[in-house]
């Protein structure tokens, strides 16, 4: 990521830290973010972006000046996808004229966009599998991909959708098989891994395979812990909350998990997760070995 590009336009624009950071988040984490490269949560690097008004793809040194209009909107894509925002993701990849993906990473990129963006919205199977079939048979098999990854992740939530458990765990087996494979080199593979880890191990829960699913989980929190990431915390620590109540554990490592996702969820704003952990209160509330312990 290319701090400096963000930085030299800040002062270019004769923005101190302070006036850069107000209203979006603390000095101290813009501070801890240009000198000493911590990541901030994606919420905030896109607000703190627009109001440089520079593009995230900017801030990565791979993209040419040819390909930065279409990485830009490929990563703002994503950003979108990440934080559950399907319909601004989805804005924004009509936009992007197909015919203009000339690099390959580019139209895999582009693919599994779409392919997410149908399946976790639980539109047309038979266009999902298109766009990931369309990754697997293009991808080097020789070559460990992380989109490649993400495509057998994508064909499993699509077989889940319809209810085809057998196929759905061929693929998400797939995806977890050669996950630790994957090597961490640039901050969209931290996201993507995350991706991965969060959707497979969602899918072990619902087969009742928890032992997988914690795993699964368990590393996600990891990677987001050395690469400071909090967004997909929420999710990860919400799911492992409704493993453990799934499988009686003790109550006090439920409300720790429960307590973990709300915070988390507050710090990035996610509606979605505090909702569903409003009535994963209620369930709790309803269970006898809860009966005294009082959930806020």
């Amino acid at each position: 990521m290319d701090i400096q590009h963000f930085i030299n336009t800040r002062k270019a624009l004769g923005l101190s830290q302070k006036e850069l950071s107000e209203g979006i988040c603390t000095q101290a984490t813009l501070s801890r973010f240009e000198n000493n490269g911590q990541i901030p949560t994606v919420k905030i690097l896109v607000q703190l972006c627009d109001r440089l008004n520079i593009g995230l793809g900017e801030l990565f040194p791979e993209v040419s000046v040819e390909e930065d209009e279409i990485n830009q909107k490929l990563i703002k894509a994503e950003f979108n996808l990440i934080l559950q925002e399907y319909q601004e993701s989805e804005q924004i990849l009509a936009t992007i004229d197909q015919s203009q993906l000339t690099d390959q990473t580019q139209s895999w990129s582009f693919d599994y966009l779409k392919g997410y963006l149908i399946a976790l919205q639980k539109g047309s199977s038979a266009d999902a599998v298109f766009y990931f079939n369309r990754m697997i048979s293009e991808i080097p098999k020789e070559q460990v991909e992380i989109l490649g990854l993400l495509a057998y992740t994508g064909m499993g939530m699509v077989y889940e959708n319809i209810g085809e458990i057998e196929k759905a765990e061929y693929f998400f087996n797939k995806a977890v098989s050669e996950v630790y494979q994957i090597p961490i080199q640039e901050t969209h593979d931290v996201w993507r891994m995350l991706n991965i880890l969060y959707y497979c191990g969602s899918f072990y829960a619902n087969i009742k395979d928890f032992q997988t699913s914690d795993a699964l989980l368990k590393h996600g929190i990891e990677i987001c812990s050395n690469h400071h990431v909090t967004y997909y915390l929420a999710r990860l620590t919400f799911q492992l909350a409704k493993n453990a109540f799934a499988q009686n554990k003790a109550p006090q490592e439920i409300v720790e998990r429960y307590y973990d996702t709300k915070a988390f969820a507050k710090i990035n704003r996610n509606i979605i997760e505090l909702k569903g952990l409003e009535a994963f209160k209620e369930e709790l509330a309803s269970a006898p070995e809860f009966k005294n312990i009082y959930l806020y």
